[in-house]
């Protein structure tokens, strides 16, 4: 019998099974542990199975905060009470590069290596016992730990969980249905690598970037140009990726539009997907789809900012204040031209979007906008080989706002796609904009104190305020 069926036969007892995936997140948080345990299979296979069987995902969620919580601290405790021995032991005798490399990421983020560190698979294990080491306070830990943990565990059991809620469901989908999940998946997967590959070429470490970078400098008016777009030392980073993203996302956006302009109404794939967000749709799915329909819209993302901004202002960084602010107009007068361009009617309108048209989806344009921004500002200060997590966690946070659009029928399909390429058109712009501004040796934000209060304005505005 392995895991899986084992965890099945627990079905009956949620206690027992809620207790299994706190100690699954305690050992993967474990120092070393962590390494050897195959906590993500381990963990998603739990919670799959705790939401086929109906168990309540705050318990869920809880259990594996506390577990995650519990392992880092126990981590913590390690490195302060055995610092002169653990090099010592097996295996980081064999290997003191773990070591080495977990330090190096502790000594370059500081506190911030707490939450950045979870996400980052070499480092994971190492930082909690590493900060206890270097004789972080404990209490500044714990609170940063905390934190950490809550971020944590909804990106690791919630998609379990959802799919243990739906699994059978989509068994009995009709035909035709299996071929559209496939084809998305596939297509998923697909631009996924395509991603990773290009990101990378485009970096200061890739091909193309080395390629262009010995091309350029060869002549002196082009060495020029290149000189005065590349960032302030020491980084001197030319902004290859954010002219190649504003190139092939302007062009993408252009063609989509004049494609959907062509078409009165919807698309062809666009009612197909509709019908398939229709099958798919069940009262917790759309619950949730809810929520961050409020936390995407004009007063969730104006309360989620307000906080950032107030401290760009009061720490006199006026270059990125009016950057982002100016991000943040330009694609909500941008959704306006455009929405009035197409003049496309929603699937559904609701009485407090009417009169709003449906092409492009606002909400889909102003997250990626928001998202992509954090992640470009986060992958700044990263070494180059980690800046791909930020990317990817900034994908993993866009994607299930941009899909509630369908789930709640207030957008076709298209207009996620148009939505998507003008977010991404607006954060090249702002990229390119602020890269000659940045100063990689300013002094970091109260970021903890800062995510608190967006996180409380943000509560507040879903508990006490309607959708707008």
């Amino acid at each position: 019998m392995n895991f899986t069926h084992w965890l099945y036969t627990l079905a009956p007892q949620p206690e027992l099974l809620l207790a299994i995936i706190f100690t699954v997140a305690l050992i993967e948080s474990l120092a070393v542990v962590g390494i050897v345990v195959p906590g993500v299979v381990l963990l998603s296979a739990a919670a799959s199975i705790a939401g086929h069987n109906d168990t309540s995902l705050p318990l869920v969620l809880a259990a594996g905060t506390l577990g995650a919580f519990a392992g880092d601290n126990l981590s913590f405790w390690l490195g302060r009470k055995q610092r002169s021995r653990i090099p010592h032991w097996w295996p980081l005798k064999q290997h003191p590069e773990w070591l080495n490399r977990g330090n190096d990421f502790f000594q370059r983020y500081g506190t911030l290596s707490v939450i950045i560190g979870r996400f980052v698979g070499p480092v994971r294990p190492f930082i909690p016992m590493i900060a206890g080491m270097l004789s972080m306070p404990s209490k500044r830990f714990a609170v940063v730990n905390f934190i950490s943990a809550l971020a944590w565990a909804p990106v690791y059991l919630l998609p379990g969980y959802l799919l243990g809620r739906s699994w059978e469901e989509l068994m009995e989908l009709p035909a035709g249905a299996e071929r559209w999940l496939l084809t998305l998946s596939l297509s998923l997967l697909a631009l996924a690598l395509l991603f990773s590959w290009i990101r990378y070429q485009l970096s200061g470490d890739g091909r193309v970037h080395r390629w262009l970078e010995n091309r350029m400098t060869r002549s002196p008016v082009l060495a020029k140009g290149w000189n005065q777009l590349c960032s302030p030392a020491p980084a001197n980073e030319f902004p290859l990726a954010s002219l190649s993203l504003l190139l092939t996302s302007l062009i993408a956006l252009i063609g989509w539009t004049t494609w959907v302009l062509m078409h009165d109404g919807p698309l062809p794939m666009d009612e197909q997907i509709h019908s398939l967000a229709n099958l798919l749709q069940r009262s917790w799915l759309v619950g949730t789809s809810q929520t961050l329909a409020e936390i995407g819209d004009a007063m969730g993302i104006s309360v989620l900012m307000a906080p950032w901004l107030l401290w760009l202002l009061y720490a006199k960084r006026f270059a990125a204040l009016l950057h982002i602010a100016g991000a943040l107009i330009l694609v909500a007068v941008s959704n306006t031209v455009f929405k009035d361009l197409a003049g496309r009617a929603r699937p559904d309108t609701p009485d407090y979007l009417t009169g709003s048209m449906s092409y492009p989806s606002a909400h889909t344009s102003t997250i990626v906008v928001v998202v992509g921004l954090t992640a470009a500002f986060a992958a700044q200060v990263m070494p180059q080989r980690y800046r791909g997590y930020a990317y990817w966690m900034g994908i993993i946070v866009c994607m299930p706002m941009a899909l509630s659009r369908l789930v709640i029928g207030v957008h076709w399909a298209s207009d996620l796609i148009g939505g998507a390429l003008l977010g991404l058109v607006v954060c090249a712009v702002t990229r390119i904009s602020y890269q000659h501004f940045q100063r990689p040796d300013r002094d970091m934000p109260p970021w903890v104190w800062l995510c608190l209060a967006s996180l409380i304005l943000e509560t507040a505005r879903v508990v006490f305020f309607s959708p707008v």
